[in-house]
This record gives C-alpha cells, sequence and structure tokens, in this order.
C-alpha cells in the first residue's frame, strides 16, 4: 500500500509532545521511502510550520532544513508540472473548490499522481470536499 502523508501528520513526527505526535509517527514509521510520499509543497508547509512556532518548539532555518532533508530521505516527493498543475486547479475550480483549499486540493492531485491509496491527513474537512476519488483515500492516523 502506498501513502501520502501532508503537512498536518509530518509535522507533529518532530514534536514529541504534539497532541497527534504518537500516532503521526506511528504511521510515519510504518512506511519506508517506496511506499510513502508527500507532495513537493508539502515541504515547504513543514518548513513554514517548523520555523515559526511559538515559544521553545520554534527551530532554527538551519534546523528546519535538516528535518526536511530527513523527510526527502524518508519519502518519494511528488511534484507536478505545469500542464498537471493546470488540469488540477481546473478539476477543482469545477467542484466549485474556492479559497485556501486549494492547497490542499492539488496536494490530493499529487496524491493521485503518486498513486497513494490512503491519504494522511489530520485536516479532513478540506480533504472532505474534493470528491470520491479523495474521500475513499483520506485517514487520520
Amino acid at each position: 500500500m502506498k501513502a501520502f502523508f501532508d503537512s498536518s501528520v509530518l509535522v507533529p513526527v518532530f514534536y514529541g509532545d504534539h497532541e497527534h505526535h504518537e500516532r503521526s509517527m506511528a504511521v510515519f514509521k510504518k512506511y519506508g521511502k517506496v511506499q510513502a510520499c508527500c507532495g513537493a509543497h508539502t515541504l515547504a508547509e513543514v518548513y513554514s510550520s517548523l520555523t515559526r512556532m511559538p515559544g521553545r518548539h520554534r527551530i532554527s532555518a538551519e534546523q528546519g532544513i535538516l528535518f526536511i532533508e530527513n523527510l526527502r530521505e524518508k519519502l518519494t516527493v511528488v511534484s507536478l508540472d505545469a500542464e498537471e498543475y493546470w488540469q488540477g486547479l481546473n478539476k477543482y475550480a469545477d467542484l466549485g473548490i474556492v479559497g485556501g483549499t486549494i492547497y490542499d486540493a492539488m496536494l490530493g492531485y499529487c496524491a493521485l499522481k503518486g498513486k497513494a491509496e490512503t491519504i494522511y491527513s489530520w485536516n479532513t474537512r478540506h480533504y472532505q470536499q474534493l470528491g470520491p476519488e479523495i474521500v475513499k483515500r483520506l485517514q487520520t492516523p
């Protein structure tokens, strides 16, 4: 089975005191690089989250890039070319997706490109708007 991880699952992997750490870490460790993927934009989302956390949870740019490198070693990174991006935007515009939900929609499109059978996210609300081919794959860890 191939799994796709969004940033809402990957960020807690790095914080032992995060409420979703244990379940996120368990599912993250379950897969090897061949079976696990994330969207290229997910790497930027994780980096942004890790380096803007409040107080003691905030990490430096140097630490952030090391964490991202760890993700690259563990996950296949799926990116969309210009035509695929355009197709995804059109597909989700036709479904009426607007605003920030389009970012999760494009990650869903990456999951489909990566042939993910499961999409792991703690942010299921946005993904549930993306049609049956996404919804049937959606799981929380």
